[in-house]
């Protein structure tokens, strides 16, 4: 099933009735509620061509879905997958002789995702975009399984994009007074990557927004320990600067935990 989040970015478009392809945790199509399976031996095309932006030329898309082998054979191999993908009685791409692409009236889930963040980093974000927090960051999985080399730098593409919306997001909230939903956006990036020194310092920002300088402590030493337990290094000195008013940045315990000044 598709995460509340996105869900929730896909009901925000005018036309909810309008086919969904879903590739985090996919791919699958949505229409109405109603899920559609794609075929075994079509999904890397659609995906291929969904993850490109516009119209991909057929010898393209031959050449990297079935490198092995000769042009007239990656060619058959190309028409075998459109003609399974045809079976699912949803138009999901635009084909004419030379080139493919997504069809203009399916939503795209990843697309969804990255233009809210963009919106977000960008401060272009809406009263509804901020209020869409991702909770479930593991439902946000781009093509769980799939190792190819451009679904693999898809995933990370994504994925940083995400970690920085929610920091943008989270700094965003905490300026409109908005500081569970704050805290929570930090959160959420925090356990994506709790060694990402980035989402740790907004975090720490989020508690000390609201007041809170003993959950900042605290989040500051969890961090702290983290990094001398994983890497042996201590925190930079942008996000123990933070707490300067109730943190001794010269003292520190051997395991690198901060120690209150006195």
């Amino acid at each position: 099933m598709p995460s509340d989040f996105v869900q929730q970015l896909i009901a925000q478009e005018t036309r909810a009735s309008r086919p969904a392809l879903h590739l985090f945790g996919g791919p699958f199509v949505a229409v109405g509620g109603r899920r559609i399976d794609i075929p075994e031996g079509s999904k890397r095309l659609l995906v291929f061509v969904a993850l490109r932006h516009g119209r991909v030329e057929r010898r393209h898309i031959a050449g990297a879905l079935w490198p092995i082998g000769d042009d007239s054979r990656a060619a058959g191999n190309l028409r075998s997958a459109l003609w399974r993908l045809n079976k699912v009685g949803v138009e999901l791409l635009q084909v004419d002789k030379y080139g493919l692409a997504l069809h203009r009236e399916v939503l795209l889930d990843v697309r969804l995702v990255t233009d809210w963040a963009a919106r977000t980093v960008s401060g272009a974000a809406s009263a509804v975009d901020l209020r869409a927090v991702p909770t479930a960051m593991d439902a946000l999985d781009l093509l769980p399984g799939w190792y190819e080399d451009w679904a693999l730098m898809e995933r990370e593409r994504v994925r940083q994009r995400l970690l920085h919306a929610l920091e943008a997001q989270s700094r965003q909230l905490a300026r409109m007074g908005c500081h569970a939903q704050a805290v929570e956006a930090a959160m959420q990036a925090v356990g994506a990557d709790p060694l990402r020194e980035s989402a740790q310092r907004v975090l720490v920002e989020a508690h000390l927004a609201e007041g809170n300088w003993l959950e900042a402590r605290r989040s500051l030493d969890l961090y702290a320990d983290l990094l001398d337990r994983e890497l042996g290094v201590r925190p930079g000195a942008e996000i123990t600067e933070l707490l300067s008013r109730r943190v001794s940045p010269g003292r520190t315990h051997a395991n690198g935990r901060l120690t209150a000044i006195s």
